[in-house]
């Protein structure tokens, strides 16, 4: 009774019946309107929109980790993309191996280290033909990445403004070193042309499923987990932390290792979202480290609203399904778009569309 009270607690009725139906349309919906419909009907769903809601998927699981350290524990990051397209070339590396003799040049090396005239992997692509070898890489890279970072800023006591910049510069030469030919990971081109995954051929309508079923599982995980932690003791330590962080030293905690366990923790769950959006997006370079991504994932979080992980969740999608459509409509106006809505959600919602959706049922009450 205690683990199902505890359950329960997580969300109310209403949200475990969304949980549901979230799930219902992940596991049957998608997979029979892409599979077993037929594609001259008006209900199949073709893969290129399985692949956009795929993607907007991984996005989500970055503003659920931008939400936790900023939205729960008022931390801004401007350099989130950086631990993304780290777990993404972790993968991506992994998938440039599976290649095998099937590039261009019929080699076991990837096209570009060929093209580059190199005659061997660089010692930090050992081991990476094991799948389950890269998945671990997705984890400690950006966690141990964070982890050192976070352990001396959080240490000098950065914070605010100055901490956000810091972030903004490390993802930005970061960006910088990844667009080098010389590093191994394809300069400006970055990785693609992948071929398989696991032995499957990955632009099948079925391992675009499996990963699009994969992501919405591992979505709803990392959404449990998250709603979890911030209601545990340790999610109350971070509020106030947030909320007055001289009151919580005084009150004999250290906010150091609470700071640095969720800072390290947010950047683990952008490695896992960048490593499920290589594969169904087919492609990874440096421009995922670019400062205006990590930007975008902070709007994202603004405009759906901070401090409230389902909020995260809506930003990502409203964000992400603008830009799809803006891009193909009117792409030289995105921009502009992007930071009209941005300005308007700063005057008019500054709680976003969850502090809008309150307002209104508290008005109906």
């Amino acid at each position: 009774m205690g683990v199902a009270n505890k359950i329960t607690r997580l969300y109310g009725a209403k949200g475990w019946a969304a949980i549901g139906a979230f799930m219902l349309v992940v596991l049957v919906v998608f997979p029979l309107l892409n599979l077993v419909v037929p594609k001259d009907s008006a209900f199949y769903l073709s893969d290129y929109f399985v692949a956009l809601a795929g993607k907007i998927m991984c996005y989500a699981m970055v503003a659920l980790a931008m939400d936790l350290i900023w939205g729960y524990t008022g931390i801004l990051s401007l350099g989130h993309g950086l631990f993304f397209a780290l777990g993404g070339y972790a993968m991506g590396m992994y998938l440039m191996r599976s290649i095998g003799l099937d590039g261009v040049y019929h080699s076991p090396l990837p096209d570009f280290m060929v093209f580059l005239d190199w005659k061997a992997y660089p010692w930090y692509w050992a081991g990476t033909s094991s799948f389950w070898y890269c998945l671990l890489l997705v984890v400690l890279v950006p966690g141990l990445l964070a982890f050192v970072f976070g352990f001396f800023a959080f240490r000098s006591r950065i914070k605010g403004v100055y901490f956000s910049i810091i972030t903004q510069a490390l993802t930005f030469a970061f960006m910088l070193l990844f667009f080098r030919n010389d590093t191994g990971f394809g300069g400006n081109n970055g990785f693609t042309d992948f071929k398989r995954i696991l032995d499957l051929p990955i632009a099948t309508s079925q391992t675009r499923m499996s990963l699009f079923i994969i992501t919405g599982v591992t979505l709803m995980a990392i959404l449990l987990f998250a709603r979890y932690l911030v209601q545990s003791k340790f999610g109350r330590v971070l509020t106030a932390i947030r909320d007055a962080e001289s009151r919580v030293m005084f009150s004999g905690y250290n906010p150091l290792w609470y700071k640095l366990f969720i800072w390290t923790l947010s950047a683990v769950i952008c490695g896992i979202a960048g490593a499920l959006y290589v594969p169904q997006v087919g492609i990874i370079n440096p421009s995922e480290m670019s400062p205006a991504n990590s930007i975008e994932i902070a709007i994202w979080v603004a405009v759906g609203g901070r401090g409230t992980l389902v909020g995260a969740l809506l930003g990502a999608g409203i964000v992400n399904g603008a830009k799809s459509w803006f891009t193909v409509a009117f792409p030289e106006y995105w921009l502009f778009f992007l930071g009209l809505l941005f300005i308007a959600v700063t005057l008019f919602m500054p709680k976003g569309v969850m502090g809008v959706v309150g307002q209104w049922k508290a008005r109906r009450a």
